[in-house]
């Protein structure tokens, strides 16, 4: 590896910079404090024209506006669901003859950077892009997920992304190599698709919170005689010791009336939930699966965990296909991996289906503890020969109704 160099982007003559010496991009990286203020449809419609400016798009806003919609438990927690499932499934590396490379497989399995790795080239079907940064530390690689915040998703990263300085990042030597792009061509990804439900559930939640609070606990109201001071450090003492509902005192010359609105016990706002939470489940994992529990189903949870393993099959072919068309030629030319290597994802088994089939052909033929063991984790050995019965009519004993 050659020495990291110190890149001074002051001394650029252009807004376009374009580096050739190896050095790391996370230094040039300018961090920003990012304050939450409320979003809005208002706000996701601003992000979305950012991201489609001609000169300089900006996608800080879009990628923030993802970062809060990321809050919401039920999103976060069907990402999880998918991506954990992709997530947990061993790679298999074969050479050239379609042989497992089993060293080669190991290393790949125990790395902690795979995981990593992995994550971030699924994150880019949800967030648009990523860019990562290897590095080899103490004959360690390391990976640095550069913030797509800085990123404009057209080969180009902000060192402050409030200002029109850029480098091309795809121009670099490193590029390929050091740094690797997975990025989805059409589109800002499937988090785009969710920001309404997000934002639109969390108006009913506030809604049927201030709801619950008003038909909860009512407000409670007093009246007495205000100008004089004694009843009303009396009144007031009594209102504090009565709870912790809303109250106010009136004088008892005054009225007070609660307006008539709808009545309602929250329905509007539920139904509202609920549907923003089937849709989010429907983008995510092609199915509401384990939501509805007033017409929920078996056939309808089976059908719809084949819709998911359906999409989950859809990330494992990309992340085989990135693997073998960035992932391991930088490896090799890095030096952590070597030889002419596919990648690819072991097959699935059904084990109850498996062990159905075994049993049944237990009946014809032998079947290696061995591999019952492996497969299953049983402890069996052989089967016992059983001797036929054999009929001997000179010493069989005598009949009992002979």
């Amino acid at each position: 590896m050659t020495k990291n160099k110190k890149i001074n982007l002051s001394a650029a003559d252009s807004h376009n910079i374009k580096r050739n010496a190896k050095a790391p991009l996370s230094p040039i990286i300018v961090e920003k404090s990012v304050a939450r203020v409320r979003q809005d449809v208002a706000s996701w419609n601003t992000a979305i024209k950012m991201t489609g400016l001609g000169d300089n798009p900006k996608y800080y806003l879009i990628q923030q506006l993802y970062d809060e919609i990321l809050l919401d438990a039920l999103l976060l927690s069907q990402i999880n669901n998918r991506t954990q499932k992709s997530l947990s499934i061993k790679s298999v590396i074969k050479n050239k003859a379609g042989d497992v490379d089993e060293e080669q497989t190991l290393l790949i399995n125990n790395a902690p950077w795979v995981r990593e790795l992995n994550e971030q080239i699924l994150w880019s079907i949800y967030r648009k892009t990523s860019l990562i940064e290897l590095s080899l530390v103490e004959d360690q690689l390391q990976i640095k997920s550069i913030s797509r915040a800085h990123l404009d998703g057209k080969g180009n990263i902000y060192p402050d992304f409030t200002e029109d300085k850029k480098i091309s990042y795809r121009e670099l030597r490193e590029y390929g190599t050091w740094i690797l792009e997975f990025e989805q061509k059409d589109g800002l990804g499937l988090l785009n698709a969710a920001v309404p439900h997000v934002l639109f559930k969390r108006f009913a939640h506030s809604c049927w919170s201030e709801l619950a609070e008003i038909y909860g606990i009512p407000p409670r109201v007093l009246k007495t005689n205000t100008t004089d001071p004694q009843a009303m450090r009396r009144g007031k003492a009594m209102m504090e010791d009565m709870g912790a509902a809303a109250w106010f005192i009136i004088d008892d010359s005054e009225n007070f009336d609660f307006a008539q609105g709808v009545s309602t016990n929250g329905d509007v706002y539920k139904n509202l939930i609920d549907l923003c939470n089937s849709e989010m489940s429907m983008l995510i994992n092609g199915a509401v699966i384990g939501q509805d529990t007033v017409n929920g189903n078996r056939s309808k949870e089976e059908s719809s965990q084949v819709m998911l393993f359906t999409l989950i099959d859809a990330d494992l072919r990309l992340l085989s296909q990135e693997w073998n068309t960035k992932v391991i030629p930088a490896l090799i030319r890095i030096g952590v991996l070597k030889g002419e290597i596919t990648h690819e994802f072991e097959q699935a088994e059904d084990l109850t289906q498996l062990w159905k089939m075994t049993t049944e052909a237990l009946n014809h033929y032998d079947i290696s503890p061995e591999w019952i063991k492996d497969k299953f984790g049983l402890e069996v050995e052989a089967k016992k020969a059983i001797a036929p019965l054999q009929q001997n009519n000179n010493t069989a004993p005598e009949s009992f109704f002979v």
